[in-house]
């Protein structure tokens, strides 16, 4: 029985000290909000944690990666900057290839018009016979010597000949070759003299009693620019001719001189 009494009183004080706890003290929710207080000071929120390193490493990772292209476009700037002067110097360079190129052309294109003029002007040369047409002619003899006017034109390269005249008269300083041929009849001798301005040079001459009378000559002259080339037909001489061209006279630039 005694036993029984002091059980019931040690539940009663027990009671009377949760009581007093709990009027005097902290509510549930209070207490709830203190332990968990308590916990969080031992234990911080790992969700917090994981965030700000979360955003601690990328602004570690992005912070350095603009500089580091930043210094990719400034090189890439350079470089584009260094080939367009490259292009440019290469354009220049080019260009003026180019220019030298064509000023070649333009010389070499001069250089042909003059090489073609001047070859135009080397090419002399003349070959023409006494009649045109008709039967035999007979020129001769006169009391004074006459200059022989061919006048049926074979050729006249030039026209340094002039078959009214029948005078040559030398376009350019050179070496030049003059030929002529004379036919008569006999028994009246037959010649042709070549002269060179009022120098006689070569004679062509031939005599016998009867029928035909032939010969020719020739000579290589120096002639300046303007000295004259002509044929006479000395007095007392005679000559023939006819469709077949018997005398003729002849004459073309070997080479030209300085």
């Amino acid at each position: 029985m005694k036993g029984l009494v002091c059980l019931l009183l040690l539940l009663e004080t027990f009671v009377c000290v949760v009581q007093h706890q709990v009027d005097g003290g902290l509510n549930e929710n209070e207490i709830s909000q203190q332990l968990r207080s308590e916990d969080g000071r031992q234990n911080p929120p790992q969700t917090d944690t994981l965030r700000d390193e979360a955003s601690t490493d990328s602004q570690q990772t992005c912070e350095p990666s603009f500089p580091d292209i930043y210094a990719a476009l400034r090189e890439l700037t350079a470089t584009v900057t260094e080939q367009k002067v490259n292009i440019r110097n290469l354009e220049t360079q080019l260009r003026d290839e180019m220019n030298k190129k064509n000023d070649e052309i333009s010389n070499l294109t001069l250089g042909q018009v003059e090489l073609r003029k001047e070859n135009r002007d080397r090419e002399i040369a003349f070959s023409a016979a006494l009649v045109q047409s008709g039967g035999r002619n007979y020129i001769g003899p006169f009391t004074t010597g006459i200059t022989l006017t061919y006048r049926n034109v074979f050729t006249n390269i030039g026209n340094a000949y002039n078959p009214v005249t029948g005078v040559f008269t030398a376009p350019l300083k050179g070496a030049y070759m003059f030929r002529v041929s004379v036919f008569g009849i006999g028994p009246t001798a037959a010649t042709a003299d070549i002269y060179k301005n009022e120098e006689r040079v070569v004679v062509a001459r031939a005599y016998q009693p009867e029928q035909g009378l032939n010969s020719s000559n020739g000579v290589v002259l120096i002639l300046e620019v303007g000295d004259v080339v002509y044929v006479r037909l000395s007095s007392g001489f005679r000559i023939s001719d006819d469709q077949y061209n018997r005398n003729t006279f002849s004459g073309f630039l070997l080479f030209p001189l300085r």
